[in-house]
């Protein structure tokens, strides 16, 4: 009995297998945390998931462990830290991004990974189905590639006039690479000419802008690793090439984006404390259904619309979550 109590003053329940295991073994239950770009980019989405987990009971340093390590938008250090975490023995493995959900999957079958944020889990075939997973694999799918055709629905109300969309994407980028043959299809179906802007490194965009120069009326940015470690890099380049943007999370705008549409990061990551939760508790996550998001952000910036000498509609303002100014 009085073992019980003990684990029910540290977590919160009466009995959970993988807490109760960590225990016996002599330390706290452990969360990998795998971050693809670097703690200042992720910053608000970890206190997010943190937050939650002390909602839960699972207070850090005190009732949990976690480790955190920051790929900083390098493919190959997403293995080494997958790699590094089964070395570990960690509890649970928490990627957010489809390549980080990938690296953490070859690197185990054994240990429970709940990815708070991945791109067409199915379609990049990290689970079977939504409903049941299947594997160790479960986690919140970002809908990323479902909603490209209503980004390219927003930049057509600011510029009525698009013809030409350059699109610029790291193609080895699983996540990226969806998106932009998603982008494409919806292009097609407005008739517009598009153009695609490849980079795989830090060191192809300065190229990349040079190219499309005079070439393309508005670019749509792809979102994965590398573009968020070179975020202000691509908005001052675009403004400078007086490109309109496009991305798909409300950080581009806020470090000088035009607009984004697409899912609430901090929402997913207080929901990814739920899944850790569960996990901890003694959940398969073979059993616990992927979800979807259900908040949504449309970010402006009226600043960065200024210095491209663009007048956005009083609509679309009117329906923006939120104004930069």
């Amino acid at each position: 009995m009085r073992r019980r109590e003990f684990i029910t003053l540290l977590g919160g329940a009466a009995a959970w297998p993988l807490a109760a295991r960590a225990q016996q073994a002599g330390r706290l239950p452990t969360i990998g945390f795998l971050g693809a770009s670097t703690r200042s980019a992720e910053n608000q989405w970890i206190v997010a998931f943190v937050q939650r987990l002390r909602e839960l009971g699972w207070i850090e340093g005190r009732t949990v462990a976690i480790e955190y390590r920051w790929a900083e938008g390098r493919d190959e250090r997403l293995v080494e830290i997958a790699a590094e975490f089964v070395r570990l023995k960690v509890d649970v493995i928490v990627p957010w991004g489809t390549a980080p959900t990938i690296a953490a999957k070859r690197a185990t079958s054994v240990i429970p990974i709940v990815s708070a944020a991945m791109a067409d889990p199915v379609g990049t075939g990290i689970v079977a189905n939504l409903a049941r997973p299947g594997g160790n694999v479960t986690g919140l799918s970002t809908l990323l590639t479902d909603i490209a055709g209503k980004r390219l629905e927003l930049l057509r109300e600011v510029i009525p006039g698009l013809r030409r969309l350059a699109i610029m994407c790291n193609v080895e980028a699983p996540a990226a690479a969806l998106d932009m043959r998603e982008v494409q299809a919806a292009a097609g179906t407005l008739d517009l000419e598009v153009t695609t802007s490849e980079i795989r490194q830090s060191k192809d965009i300065v190229p990349a802008f040079k190219a499309l120069k005079g070439h393309t009326d508005a670019l749509y940015v792809c979102t994965d690793p590398v573009v968020v470690t070179n975020l202000v890099r691509i908005n001052i380049l675009a403004v400078a090439a007086r490109l309109p943007t496009m991305h798909a999370r409300r950080e581009y705008v806020e470090a000088g984006g035009l607009m984004s549409y697409g899912t609430n990061f901090p929402d997913l990551f207080r929901r990814a404390g739920d899944y850790v939760d569960k996990i901890l508790r003694g959940a398969k996550p073979a059993e616990v259904p992927v979800e979807q998001p259900t908040k949504f952000d449309f970010v402006i910036n009226l600043t960065t619309a200024t210095a491209l000498g663009l007048e956005i509609p009083p609509t679309l303002l009117a329906r923006a979550d939120e104004v930069i100014e």
